[in-house]
């Protein structure tokens, strides 16, 4: 009888996908439609990827939207879908939140990764529906309660407080950069082994100011530690086009590359449970939730994982 505003918590890997995908069943169950929001487009085709082959046995529709998709005739089948009611769930990015995006019967919005949408985008998503729709917004960074009550005043907080079974927790450490050689040993070591490994780089091109290693350096540096062809190396930045980037991404995922040389683009939602390590180069340029973000797309299936942050010799305080 009243609405439902809840903040739904879990880490990385816990299980917070299938909570969202139940509370759609209930809503489909009667007779509303669903949407699902996440804010990067590899993250929207992800879980579009992971729900389609699990509600359409059911007979259920799931359509994908996003900002890339051009072609009208797909956008037309999509509008046409929601307005008449036979598409059950729709995933996609910001784009679900544009004027023309129109619902028969919205009753559940679900957001991914809150962190990256602001109060107004969440309101647009309501104002979908005469009657308001129920939201459920989900989140892997940790938020202290005392915290969650200010930021998230207006959201009841669940939480799932465990990972699924055979999970390892992943060991992070910190290292300066005389100790590259014997980490880049242990890279060999791990893909020896036939696991994977990111390394992240916090800038693509070296800015005047900050004289932080840049991802197109690093990748030339890496590809003279780990020689093709015994090694492969694939890169993944936020200004590759769309394509380009998730035949990188599909490349990892099939265990074609062995090292993804990569920007922040990858922080949220990236699954490959093959990864177990996650070099983080220039680490105290990332903010907490970040590091908190990347470090959790290893350790995704049942291998030891770990998380390796680099810094220079110096480093500040703050730091």
């Amino acid at each position: 009888g009243r609405q439902m505003n809840r903040l739904l918590q879990g880490d990385v890997g816990s299980g917070k996908t299938v909570v969202a995908l139940l509370t759609m069943l209930m809503a489909i169950d009667n007779n509303f439609q669903s949407c699902l929001m996440a804010p990067t487009e590899i993250l929207a085709q992800q879980h579009y990827e992971k729900l389609a082959p699990l509600v359409e046995p059911l007979g259920l529709r799931v359509e994908l939207l996003t900002g890339s998709m051009k072609s009208k005739k797909l956008r037309r089948r999509v509008s046409e879908g929601l307005l008449l009611g036979t598409t059950h769930i729709l995933v996609g990015t910001h784009a679900l939140i544009e004027d023309t995006v129109q619902f028969k019967d919205l009753g559940l919005a679900v957001i991914d990764e809150q962190h990256r949408f602001g109060v107004e985008q969440r309101a647009r998503l309501w104002q979908k529906n005469t009657l308001a729709p129920h939201v459920l917004v989900m989140t892997a960074t940790p938020i202290p309660r005392t915290l969650a009550m200010t930021l998230y005043g207006d959201l009841d907080v669940s939480m799932i407080d465990e990972l699924p079974p055979g999970r390892k927790p992943i060991k992070t450490v910190h290292y300066f950069e005389s100790k590259r050689l014997m980490v880049n040993g242990f890279l060999k070591s791990e893909i020896d082994k036939g696991r994977q490994v990111y390394i992240v780089y916090p800038l693509i091109n070296e800015s005047e100011t900050l004289s932080y290693k840049n991802l197109m350096e690093g990748y030339e540096q890496i590809s003279r530690m780990f020689p093709a062809p015994q090694y492969q190396i694939g890169v993944v930045h936020g200004q590759m086009h769309t394509v380009d980037k998730d035949t990188e991404m599909q490349r990892f995922k099939a265990g074609e590359t062995h090292i993804l040389v990569a920007t922040t683009v990858i922080e949220v939602g990236v699954d490959v449970p093959n990864a177990s390590v996650m070099v983080i180069e220039s680490a105290e340029r990332f903010g907490l939730s970040q590091l908190h973000q990347l470090r959790g797309r290893v350790g995704r299936g049942a291998e030891q994982s770990y998380c390796i942050l680099m810094t220079g010799e110096k480093v500040s305080s703050e730091g």
